[in-house]
């Protein structure tokens, strides 16, 4: 969704910003951008863990939380990653 509407909104903010058009005109994108849907906006998206859907402490190499990326590290099953010993 985001990427589906991000050119018509920078389209619309681009609108609104510009100080040399007409006030109803930018008042019209102004309203145009409030009725479009509030998950589009790419402020909004947060990213997730693919496994448990934890949105805090996610690695987004990984796609994983850091409680998951621990557990898989440790059983050997995510390539490349050890868990550090000293």
């Amino acid at each position: 969704m985001i990427k589906r509407d991000a050119g018509k909104r920078a389209a619309l903010k681009k609108i609104i910003m510009n100080r040399e058009l007409a006030f109803d005109e930018r008042l019209q994108a102004q309203i145009q951008l409030a009725e479009m849907p509030r998950n589009g906006s790419a402020t909004r998206h947060r990213n997730r863990c693919e496994l448990t859907g934890r949105a805090r402490g996610t690695y987004r190499k990984f796609k994983l939380s850091r409680i998951k990326l621990r557990e898989l590290g440790s059983f050997g099953r995510i390539p490349g990653l050890t868990k550090a010993s000293w």
